[in-house]
């Protein structure tokens, strides 16, 4: 009897940081909703995967969450969107950056200046903060990121993993609750792509809501605890990665499982639904 009361006792404490509630939403000019009867939610401290096929709804899923919708992309919207207990639609996109930060899939729409220091400072004086209190959110935000190396580098010469890297730094110089990624990686080599998923593991271990739409599962996967699969401008699965990743129904939907799920078929230890190379190898020796 303990058990189960100190079981509710922790499930009451569990903080919800989004709520979307059937949502529709279709752009201005289009006869097609974009997002048809949405609803999901996100709680403190996780670490959500979106994933489908282009054009089924991530993008438009992503907007939401930081008031784009419906304050700069017009259409109709039904349904309604909380952030961390304010309704969206009653708050400007300014407020709400201090609680979402959305990364662009290409950096360069994000990046609005010369130089990386004034980049990541941008954000802070538009909304009115003390210059000591801007140098020091730069020092945070550059030593966290391990690009300190970037802070007088003119923008237009960084590559493309440098710029994603000071779009991201320019979004936690903010101090959001949540960071919101769309498809970072798509522009990106490999190694720049690992570094990405890293350091968003990382932030999500020190607290970060993490939201990011990839199809890069493989690199995604083992650090997500949900993931969602659209199709349609419809949520047609959720679960953990884990679960989702070994139902085949999924290439139904276009969704292309991670090389490490599909060498677990072929060596005969898919029971163990492993995400990670690591993990298949120790599936293979316990055989």
């Amino acid at each position: 009897m303990g058990g189960i009361i100190i079981f509710f006792d922790i499930m009451k404490y569990v903080r919800k940081m989004i709520e979307i509630e059937g949502v529709t939403f279709t752009y201005e000019g289009s006869s097609k909703p974009a997002l048809s009867d949405v609803n999901l939610r996100i709680e403190e401290g996780d670490f959500l995967l979106v994933t489908g096929l282009s054009g089924s709804g991530k993008s438009t899923l992503l907007r939401l969450l930081n008031g784009l919708i419906p304050h700069f992309y017009r259409g109709k919207m039904e349904g309604r969107v909380l952030v961390d207990g304010i309704d969206t639609r009653e708050a400007s996109v300014a407020s709400l950056s201090k609680k979402v930060g959305l990364v662009f899939q290409n950096p360069d729409n994000q990046i609005v200046t010369l130089r990386v220091d004034r980049e990541i400072a941008f954000g802070l004086e538009n909304l009115g903060f003390p210059r000591e209190e801007i140098v020091r959110r730069i020092e945070e935000v550059l030593k966290k990121l391990r690009i300190e190396h970037l802070r007088y580098r003119p923008t237009n010469e960084l590559s493309g993993g440098e710029k994603q890297l000071v779009a991201i730094a320019s979004v936690l110089a903010m101090r959001p609750k949540i960071i919101a990624l769309d498809e970072p990686t798509s522009e990106l080599d490999p190694f720049s792509s690992a570094r990405i998923a890293y350091i968003l593991d990382i932030l999500n271990r020190e607290g970060i809501t993490v939201v990011v739409a990839e199809h890069k599962l493989d690199l995604f996967s083992p650090f997500a605890n949900k993931m969602i699969v659209m199709a349609n401008g419809h949520i047609v699965e959720q679960g953990s990665p884990r679960e989702l990743l070994y139902k085949k129904e999924l290439m139904i939907h276009g969704v292309r499982p991670p090389s490490v799920v599909k060498l677990s078929y072929e060596y005969g230890v898919s029971e163990n639904k492993p995400l990670t190379l690591g993990e298949l190898l120790v599936a293979l020796r316990g055989r």
